[in-house]
């Protein structure tokens, strides 16, 4: 047994994107939360994020201060 082998370390960077994700929606709704938005523009957010994680990350980036 050599541990993991390549599907292990394939399944735990997986894993750390699958965090990554959730973490940086989180961050973009309490953001916007911070920032004053109505809740339904925040959640939207939130949502959006989770699905489409680096293209809203970014459109969110770009429009924030908006």
């Amino acid at each position: 047994m050599s541990g993991f082998g390549l599907f292990g370390i394939f399944l735990m960077f997986g894993f750390f994107l699958f965090l990554v994700n959730i973490a940086t929606s989180v961050w973009a709704y309490l953001d916007a939360k911070k920032l004053g938005k109505s809740n339904e523009y925040a959640l939207l957010l939130l949502i959006g994020t989770l699905i489409f994680p680096v293209a809203g990350l970014i459109v969110y980036l770009i429009i924030r201060r908006a």
